[in-house]
């Protein structure tokens, strides 16, 4: 109990905090307007930090990177089975959104700030570059930087001892920023708290209409992808026999991933499993740890239920072909972006909200909903990754490479 307490004592700190918000928010209503800037604190320091965290997070990782890091078809077919099945995973709540929409009319005016509307091909110029290196910096940016952030950690490969030197100026600066990340976070009931009070204050108690709906959303989609999805992705690596296997074997991963919220503390569980399972243990060695921290089905999922809300709020539609396709986009950054960085889905939710034009009061509901639902994409990201192992043995060896390693 006492690890499961410690585990979890983050999300319900957090819950705590948006729970006594709430309440401020119903007693005072719009009197509430006078805890906004704490959570206004809270919410700038966060977008001044996520900036420098991420680039030197992504720019330090592939800089670490080496010829045993790169195995050539291995590595393309687990990259293709990630990014296939996160957006399955992201289509299918697409899908489900359409059909069971997760708000109610909002009667209330607008948060604040109108969102500009401009071309498509402008929009994907202005998300992947800027016209002057210092507006990589700042937090409207932060695909464009996200990209440079790439370039720059394979320029630092190519440049021999300098390189290394760098890499070391790169690695201090993403654990500077990592535990400058932890810090702010402790604030977070504290910020939030208040700035969930002015919502509700704000809008009154039919805002909790729209966090009911995206929850009950969220957790039937991800349910149904958990028994289904993963049914379907075990068949295909391997038949009835590797759908059974694959469940047999898929228990204690399930339960390490609940109580400990955690992919990376789920990795040895997953390992073993895909032993008994009969994947090869290079495939298992490669792709279940390299899933914890870029396969992550379950934050694609909760990517798109916080994109619909947040889109619902603002009063725009979340359908047209432009909207989608960028979602989408989003999603698999998202997962990716998130690996490897403390309260990661925070970063991610920064992100979306950046590349999407809308201001910091749309961070406030994507983060109550990620935390609500972070139980169950926790088990969706963790589990996900030893059937995904199972795929790529799949692809790699046929479809008889369970004979094959028995």
């Amino acid at each position: 109990m006492s690890n499961w307490l410690k585990n979890y004592s983050g999300i319900l700190w957090l819950i705590s905090g948006v729970t006594a918000g709430a309440i401020a928010g119903l007693v005072m209503g719009k009197e509430v307007v006078v805890l906004k800037p704490l959570g206004d604190i809270f919410l700038n320091l966060l977008f001044i930090a996520v900036v420098p965290l991420v680039f030197f997070a992504i720019s330090s990782a592939i800089a670490n990177l080496n010829g045993t890091n790169r195995i050539g078809k291995l590595l393309s077919v687990t990259s293709m089975v990630f990014l296939g099945t996160i957006l399955v995973s992201a289509t299918l709540t697409i899908i489900a959104v359409r059909l069971f929409p997760v708000h109610e009319q909002l009667t209330a005016p607008p948060l604040t700030e109108q969102i500009s509307k401009k071309p498509f091909g402008e929009q994907m110029v202005q998300l992947f570059t800027t016209s002057d290196f210092y507006q990589l910096f700042t937090r409207s940016s932060m695909l464009a930087m996200i990209l440079f952030s790439v370039l720059i950690g394979f320029a630092v490969l190519r440049s021999g001892e300098d390189g290394v030197r760098f890499a070391r100026f790169l690695n201090a600066g993403n654990e500077v920023f990592k535990q400058l990340f932890i810090i702010l976070m402790k604030m977070a009931p504290v910020g939030l708290g208040a700035y969930f009070a002015y919502q509700v204050g704000y809008f009154g108690p039919q805002l909790f209409g729209a966090y009911a709906k995206s929850l009950g959303l969220y957790y039937s989609v991800g349910a149904f992808y958990f028994v289904f999805g993963f049914s379907a992705y075990a068949f295909i690596a391997g038949g009835l026999k590797g759908f059974k296997r694959y469940w047999k074997n898929n228990i204690i991963p399930s339960a390490t991933a609940v109580s400990t919220c955690s992919s990376i503390a789920t990795i040895p569980a997953n390992l073993d499993a895909a032993k008994k399972i009969g994947v090869p243990d290079y495939i298992a060695n490669i792709s279940v740890p390299l899933g914890a921290t870029l396969h992550k089905d379950g934050s694609s999922i909760s990517s798109i239920v916080k994109m619909a809300v947040v889109f619902a709020l603002f009063g725009k539609g979340f359908d047209s072909v432009e909207v989608i396709i960028s979602a989408l986009a989003i999603t698999v950054l998202v997962s990716i972006v998130e690996g490897g960085i403390p309260n990661g889905g925070y970063v991610g939710e920064l992100l979306f909200i950046s590349a999407y034009g809308f201001p910091p009061e749309a961070l406030p509901p994507a983060i109550i909903i990620g935390t609500l639902v972070d139980p169950l994409a926790t088990l969706l990201n963790s589990t996900g990754d030893t059937v995904a192992a199972m795929l790529v043995a799949r692809f790699s060896h046929g479809k008889n490479w369970m004979e094959q390693s028995a």
